[in-house]
């Protein structure tokens, strides 16, 4: 493992459109592409979409685990991290993380999007929150294009 990557939090809800899935789940190769570190919840929907393309293109997805047991695990996380925390496990996305995706997603979300804006890291959204401190895109490759000019 290369302790000199670049390392991505995402940030994103467990019920989501096809679409979404499917736009995770590219953002996700791309990342392994890239050889980042990818963080994130480590359940369903935008979650095990993300780790599903990481691990499809040979990448390594952290999934940081609201309980203390790992049913909640997606079958695609390769490094499990119990933290019985419940959701203030949030606050463990944000802090380890060059830079912050959020994807869909709703109020747990949102209190990602929070905690990296507390944080002063870089963030991006695909279809997220709209607001005024970051940027909403469209496409995975925007997103690529944002952590490179951001690291």
């Amino acid at each position: 493992m290369n302790f000199n990557q670049t390392r991505i939090s995402v940030f994103g809800g467990r019920q989501i459109s096809d679409k979404i899935y499917q736009k995770a789940h590219k953002l996700g190769c791309l990342f392994a592409k890239e050889d980042y570190l990818v963080y994130c919840g480590g359940g369903k929907g935008v979650m095990e979409a993300v780790s599903k393309g990481v691990s499809d293109s040979g990448g390594i997805c952290v999934g940081i685990l609201k309980g203390f047991m790992l049913d909640e695990m997606n079958d695609f996380i390769k490094i499990p991290v119990a933290t019985n925390m419940g959701i203030s496990r949030n606050a463990l996305l944000a802090y380890n993380c060059d830079v912050a995706v959020a994807i869909s997603g709703k109020y747990g979300t949102l209190s990602e999007i929070s905690y990296a804006l507390q944080l002063e890291k870089p963030i991006i959204g695909l279809h997220s929150w709209k607001m005024n401190e970051f940027r909403n895109v469209d496409d995975p490759n925007e997103v690529i294009k944002f952590i490179k000019d951001n690291t």
